[in-house]
């Protein structure tokens, strides 16, 4: 073939296509999903990773789990500021590039330490991945649709979630290496489809963020994590732990001073002056800490007093997320229109605690799913995907173009801590029970303390977000957003 019939060649398949809205969001939630997957799917095979590193213990080994989540958490902020200063689309792929080469490299670890590192590593192309995948949602779509879409995002990342377990089950089934290996055609894909239709999607002309906000934010975030996920292995009153999470405050509100008196915040503080940002950040953050204890709780129940498979296990919790996209795509929709997005959230958030209540009454030792769970699993599915995705669209419906990747990386890194609490606070109230009708009452309690946390979303999400209508449609306004240098969305009524 001649060189120029192969530069037109080329050119052909690399050229980049103005993808639809709805082309976008299945590109870029499909590499959010592989960060959220990531998240949960290796919980499960730690044992198998145990014994095949030998002399591994499973303390050593939770800092694959608490490397990852401690990282992800604390780079959200930074890598969501600096994608809004270049082209989204170009932050995205980086993010999952960086994502899949590391996920390449741990399936190949052959030791706990390069496991740790590489996970590291594929934390920071995760913390990249997430913001960048919702700001390009956000650029390429406007009015309800930008909101439907959002919803969407966040109801596979839910999905992908809880998935988790069944996912890790499955893998761990032929080796625990292939809950890497799998990312890696699934990232490729990614890569090659983004690169050829994701539309190019230009920064905002905004100063790069300050070398002090960033590291401010960074090391509070991966403080306050670390406190969380190792509270309960250095004891909640051990000087570890008070150390640690102390160190957090002090850092975090040095970085909340910084950005109210800097010409160039990271943060601009201006983001929690509108109520629907500050209202979905707290509600977030409050309904992901009862998500994170649910999601481990039934983990325990059914592999540590039913005795079940992880496999068995995660098939039994898949009930519930097959549930969270047709809810919020088809019934969440419809009741925005007609209530407003605080009460649908406050209805979510209650089926999610009933859900949680009754495990609490009807769970037994001897197994009876049917009776014990599936109820109480389908009003979950329900509450979830009525609630998260549209926190996600209320966080992000009034963020600006130059804040999208910023505001969206606030919001998720949040949801992040929440999940760590979550966690901790699931563990604390299990305590060490080792008695029959002890660890019964464990997890009774457990159950009740995440459908409170579920019940002050919805509580928090009507004393901030309250019970309105939403605006007609005809007064919707489109956010104008450069994409391949045009005008791309710009409806004003």
């Amino acid at each position: 073939m001649q060189l120029p019939a192969f530069s037109q060649l080329f050119t052909r398949l690399t050229r980049r296509r103005d993808a639809s809205s709805s082309l976008v969001l299945l590109i870029v939630s499909a590499g959010f999903s592989l960060a959220v997957l990531d998240v949960f799917v290796v919980n499960v095979a730690l044992p198998n990773i145990a014994q095949d590193f030998g002399s591994a213990g499973l303390g050593d080994l939770s800092w694959v789990l608490n490397a990852y989540a401690i990282v992800y958490a604390a780079l959200l902020v930074v890598f969501g500021r600096l994608a809004d200063r270049f082209p989204r689309e170009y932050g995205f792929l980086l993010g999952v590039a960086v994502f899949t080469v590391a996920s390449a490299l741990c399936a190949t670890a052959n030791d706990t330490l390069g496991l740790v590192v590489f996970r590291v590593v594929q934390a920071a192309g995760a913390a990249l991945m997430t913001p960048t995948s919702l700001s390009m949602v956000l650029a390429t779509s406007s009015g309800e649709e930008r909101d439907k879409n959002v919803r969407a995002w966040t109801a596979i990342g839910g999905l992908m979630a809880a998935l988790g377990p069944v996912a890790g089950g499955l893998l761990v089934a032929i080796s625990w290496r292939w809950v890497f290996f799998a990312n890696i055609p699934f990232g490729l894909a990614v890569l090659v489809v983004g690169w050829m239709r994701l539309p190019h999607v230009r920064g905002e002309r905004i100063p790069y963020p300050d070398a002090l906000g960033a590291a401010l934010v960074t090391a509070g975030v991966a403080f306050l994590t670390l406190g969380l996920v190792k509270g309960n292995d250095w004891g909640w009153g051990s000087t570890q732990t008070i150390g640690v999470l102390a160190a957090s405050v002090a850092v975090i509100g040095s970085f909340v001073l910084h950005c109210l008196h800097h010409r160039n915040p990271l943060v601009d503080p201006d983001l929690f002056r509108r109520r629907s940002f500050t209202g979905a950040s707290v509600v977030a953050t409050l309904f992901q800490v009862a998500f994170g204890g649910f999601l481990l709780s039934l983990v325990l129940w059914d592999q540590n007093v039913w005795h079940w498979s992880a496999l068995h296990t995660g098939l039994t919790i898949a009930p519930s997320p097959f549930l969270v996209l047709p809810t919020a795509l088809l019934l969440a929709e419809r009741l925005i229109k007609r209530f407003g997005p605080g009460l649908v959230i406050a209805i979510g958030t209650s089926f999610f605690a009933i859900g949680m209540l009754w495990f609490a009454l009807f769970a037994g030792l001897k197994p009876d799913y049917l009776v014990d769970f599936f109820p109480g699993l389908v009003f979950i599915g329900v509450g979830v995907g009525l609630a998260l995705p549209t926190v996600m669209a209320s966080a992000t419906s009034e963020l600006p173009p130059e804040n999208f990747a910023t505001g969206s990386a606030v919001v998720n890194m949040l949801r992040q801590v929440g999940l760590a609490i979550g966690v901790a606070v699931l563990i604390a109230v299990l305590g060490t029970a080792h008695s029959t009708p002890a660890v019964l009452n464990a997890f009774e309690r457990s159950w009740l303390v995440i459908g409170a946390f579920a019940a002050a979303s919805a509580l928090a999400s009507l004393a901030i977000l309250g019970v309105r209508r939403p605006a007609p449609p005809s007064a919707l306004t489109g956010a104008t957003v450069p994409i391949d240098g045009r005008v791309a969305l710009s409806e004003e009524t």
